[in-house]
């Protein structure tokens, strides 16, 4: 079975909370398991808590949800790229798969509400990636 470390962010939870419902459906569809799931306040903050679990030998890959709506300033894009390349590099600097389920950026509140999907696809790129990987 596969083991899957989540990670949440909070900001938007009218988006993320079901993203991370859509996550564990998912995961039971898909005969994973989530080990553990670390909440953190943003997407930002995602990359440190993505790199905690990936550090874990029980733990194939982590799962990672979110959601970046625009402002009146670029700060949307700034925070997914920054955001992008942290979960990238964690992945290659643990050697395991980190998958980015965030909507946004460049999105109003209700067009990522449209998105909360992407929980569920983050984790069965997850899962592919783990099997692809073995």
């Amino acid at each position: 079975m596969t083991q899957l470390g989540l990670v949440v962010a909070r900001f938007n939870e009218s988006v993320t909370e079901p993203m991370e419902e859509r996550a564990r459906e998912a995961a039971a569809e898909r005969d994973a398991e989530i080990a553990e799931t670390i909440h953190v306040p943003g997407s930002y903050d995602t990359p440190l808590a993505a790199d905690r679990l990936a550090r874990r030998k029980d733990i194939s890959a982590v799962v990672v949800v979110g959601a970046i709506v625009t402002g009146d300033t670029d700060h949307d894009r700034v925070i997914a790229d920054a955001t992008a390349q942290g979960l990238t590099q964690v992945s290659l600097d643990r050697d395991k798969p980190v998958t980015f389920g965030v909507a946004g950026p460049g999105m109003s509140g209700a067009e990522a509400r449209e998105r909360v999907d992407k929980g569920a696809e983050a984790v069965y790129a997850a899962v592919e990636m783990v099997d692809s990987l073995a």
